[in-house]
């Protein structure tokens, strides 16, 4: 291995780690150390004359190993990778320390703030010496595409694709297209109608050349790496058909809230407490009546069923809110002369237009009422006396401080949004991850939002988290976007920090096989050893922890590197690294 000559530079990140960290100073200290032969700090060395400077230094000083101090690997590290590789330097030659969020943000005292901030420099200086240049590595990508989901997501996105000319392969497990949104009467801020918007995209996905739909389907598994999937199809026939695609779109939605767990509202005890679901088709049908046939003269709209409470979702569905307002104001078309009442634990309407929507709602006679969504509910009771209403709301009401009796005839549940039953196999069968409400992450919730860790799947829409069409139809777009790059690039960069097997000390004992989360290791029995597919392999380093001989290890995160950079860290005075 050449001898290293590491340029270091430490970054002010305007004030966001200057306020805290002593840069100069650190930049200062590192000049003394072994192999050092530039050390620079410079107010924004993301920036254009920052890595200019990096650039510079790397030609007139013959650099060839990079430190770069500044916020998140995340946020910044292809862009000074792309630096170096603009210099004619290896990309992996280059190793950032974290002093922003690691540090700055997270310290009050700024002298140990900059003890923290060298040590972590000191480490990534000797790490960095012991990287090796790693080649790049690329596939070729199938221009067709797959998407899991027939909701406005899914529908949006095998529409973008298909019109330039591109095959699709739409799924969905239901017999028809739409998904929830089919059984929607108005859309909200505006009160239009959803039919308007979802028919014409269906009529002309049922007759679009380069769409395939597949009704009543379901994924069991799927095979491949970016660029080139394959899955077999059952759709409920004999027959079985393969298919074969580069990328991958998640759109499989949400499902509604079960509101008969919730004991204060009686859902499936009253007749007349029905879901926001049920409505709809009142509303569709143009017939708003009890399931005694009158008309109600009395309407109470419970907020927040099943969502901001922590024995149901602790989350927020962002839809019920603004839902309810539309339904104040289709009743009060319907109904001119009816009492309405909405009850809510806090009003969010956010977005463009919605909260002057609550505020014409607010000036047509709707009475709002504010409960204790986490703690006390409002509680729905069948009225005993003869009077000519059904049901009583009992409510402690927040902004009066009193306890109201509400007099009801009918009372409309907005029910939360949840992931769909089969939301773990699906994740399974695509290589994505869940959060805790079964939810699928995305690679980075700001920098990657519709990414996810599986190169080639992307998730858009309600599986995602609870949104609305605007925001639904926004991130499938910015889906495709990445997508139809991809194609018309012809092929796609893949990881090149995978694991690699050691075969003269490989024992075959399979256990890297069992633990290895991308399924990117198989056997081969000839040899009895394992092999890693270094296209599925993400370099997670899962494999080589569990290795009981040592047999595997990941480049870029080898035993010498990492323990080097633990004697850097670990270090107490710079004459030690």
């Amino acid at each position: 291995m050449e001898e290293p000559r590491i340029g270091v530079y430490i970054c002010w990140c305007g004030t966001n780690i200057a306020k805290m960290v002593d840069v100069e100073y650190i930049a200062e200290e590192v000049k003394k150390l072994q192999n050092v032969v530039v050390s620079r700090n410079y107010k924004y060395m993301c920036s254009d004359p920052g890595q200019d400077l990096i650039i510079k230094d790397i030609k007139e000083n013959n650099l060839n190993r990079i430190v770069v101090s500044a916020c998140s690997p995340r946020i910044h590290e292809l862009t000074f990778r792309k630096a170096l590789e603009n210099a004619g330097l290896n990309s992996y030659l280059f190793e950032m320390a974290n002093i922003r969020e690691h540090v700055s943000w997270v310290h009050t005292d700024r002298k140990e703030a900059t003890e923290k901030a060298k040590s972590l420099v000191m480490a990534a200086i000797k790490r960095v010496g012991f990287h090796e240049s790693l080649a790049k590595r690329s596939v070729e990508i199938n221009p067709a595409s797959l998407i899991i989901g027939g909701g406005i997501a899914g529908l949006t996105a095998a529409l973008e694709i298909a019109d330039t000319g591109k095959q699709v392969y739409l799924i969905e497990k239901k017999n028809s297209l739409g998904g929830n949104l089919a059984f929607v009467d108005l859309s909200f801020p505006d009160l239009s109608s959803v039919k308007q918007i979802l028919d014409p995209k269906i009529e002309k996905i049922n007759k679009h050349p380069n769409i395939k739909v597949f009704l009543n389907t379901e994924i069991d598994e799927i095979f491949g790496y970016v660029g080139n999937f394959e899955t077999k199809l059952f759709e409920n026939t004999k027959s079985e058909e393969t298919l074969k695609f580069g990328n991958i779109i998640v759109a499989t939605g949400l499902k509604p809230f079960d509101p008969s767990v919730i004991p204060e509202y009686a859902y499936g005890k009253l007749p007349d407490v029905i879901t926001s679901i049920e409505f709809e088709k009142m509303l569709k049908e143009g017939i708003i009546r009890t399931k005694a046939g009158k008309e109600p003269k009395n309407i109470g709209i419970i907020h927040c069923v099943g969502s901001r409470n922590n024995k149901y979702n602790e989350y927020c569905s962002r839809t019920c809110c603004a839902t309810g307002l539309k339904y104040a104001n289709q009743l009060r078309d319907a109904l001119p002369e009816a009492g309405i009442y909405e009850l809510y634990g806090d009003m969010r309407v956010f977005g463009k237009g919605c909260e002057e929507f609550y505020t014409q709602t607010s000036r047509k006679d709707i009475v709002f009422m504010m409960f204790d969504q986490r703690n006390d509910l409002p509680k729905i009771k069948a009225n005993t006396s003869k009077k000519d209403f059904n049901m009583i709301i009992e409510i402690n009401e927040k902004l009066s401080g009193e306890e109201l009796n509400i007099p009801v005839d009918m009372v409309v549940l907005m029910v939360g949004a949840q992931a769909q039953d089969n939301a773990k196999d699906i994740s399974h069968a695509v290589g994505i991850s869940m959060c805790g409400n079964a939810f699928y992450i995305e690679r980075h919730p700001k920098l990657d939002p519709v990414a996810t860790t599986t190169d080639g799947v992307y998730i858009v829409g309600s599986c995602q988290g609870p949104k609305g069409i605007i925001d639904s139809v926004s991130q499938t777009r910015a889906a495709v976007s990445r997508i139809l790059g991809t194609i018309a690039k012809g092929s796609v960069q893949v990881e090149v920090t995978t694991a690699v097997v050691n075969e003269d000390v490989c024992c075959g004992c399979q256990t890297c096989i069992s633990v290895c989360p991308y399924t990117a290791i198989s056997f081969n029995p000839e040899k009895n050893i394992s092999v890693v597919n270094e296209v599925l392999c993400k370099g997670c380093g899962t494999c080589g922890s569990a290795c009981p001989t040592g047999a595997i290890r990941s480049r870029h995160f080898t035993d010498l590197q990492i323990l080097s950079q633990i004697e850097g860290i670990m270090s107490l005075e710079l004459e030690e690294v």
